[in-house]
């Protein structure tokens, strides 16, 4: 049995996901190394606002630790990649999934990503393998994108609908798209009118509203109210919408 008593620098769990259930994380980036500065972040401030792909964590050091870990532990449900930053910002992904899937054929693998490196076609095929990629699209005009997500310069809205687009397009397994709601930011009539446009284009599996649980960045942010969450599922049916935000 793995020794839990081990320094674990680059995985965490596995922890009872919300959305993934029984889930092994893999941390890739230094905290807060991300290419937004999102106000509803549980991780903090953005402390390196970047979209350099580099290898920020030694690559074999993150490799070692999974399979030390898989290799004589029950398997999770799933292996996230994702952790206290945007983990495609890391270079030796591609490496890490092409290895798992390899040693490790039954176990499945997740991306949590912000979707801000998908137009890189080269990245996009290396995330292929992937069992399940659940990005997040919280913005569909650039005004609202840079309230909530504070986005690296040169990163606007219409570039991530057309990456996921094409994401999409090329992928063969499970999209679940999550958008966040923040009350009075992104839940006018005319955002969900557009964000219906969008999504349709994009055609995940899976659309899930997610609100904040956790104090974010912004002191005055608050959850959506499940009344919101509902009017907004509603109004972007037939889209296949699920409400996962936490409700007290």
């Amino acid at each position: 049995m793995y020794d839990m008593r081990k320094i674990r620098n680059h995985i965490y769990g596995p922890i009872r996901s919300r959305r993934l259930g029984n889930s092994l994380g893999v941390d890739m980036v230094p905290h807060k190394t991300c290419s937004l500065d999102c106000v509803y972040c549980e991780c903090g401030a953005t402390t390196v606002h970047t979209i350099e792909r580099r290898e920020y964590i030694d690559t074999d050091a993150v490799i070692n630790e999974i399979d030390g870990y898989l290799s004589d532990s029950p398997p999770p449900g799933c292996v996230t990649f994702g952790g206290s930053g945007e983990p495609t910002l890391h270079s030796g992904l591609g490496r890490i999934i092409k290895h798992l899937k390899e040693r490790f054929p039954s176990q499945k693998l997740a991306l949590l990503t912000n979707s801000t490196l998908l137009g890189d076609r080269g990245l996009r095929e290396e995330i292929l393998p992937c069992d399940l990629i659940l990005p997040s699209l919280d913005a569909v005009t650039d005004k609202v994108f840079r309230e909530i997500n504070a986005p690296v310069a040169g990163i606007d809205c219409a570039g991530i609908i057309n990456a996921l687009t094409a994401l999409s397009a090329e992928y063969r397994g499970q999209m679940w798209l999550e958008v966040f709601i923040a009350p009075g930011i992104n839940d006018s009539d005319s955002d969900v009118v557009l964000f219906k446009e969008a999504i349709a284009r994009i055609n995940p599996a899976r659309v899930q509203l997610n609100s904040l649980a956790r104090k974010g960045t912004r002191e005055t942010l608050a959850p959506a109210p499940i009344e919101l969450l509902e009017g907004i599922a509603r109004r972007l049916e037939p889209l296949p919408v699920e409400i996962v935000a936490m409700m007290k």
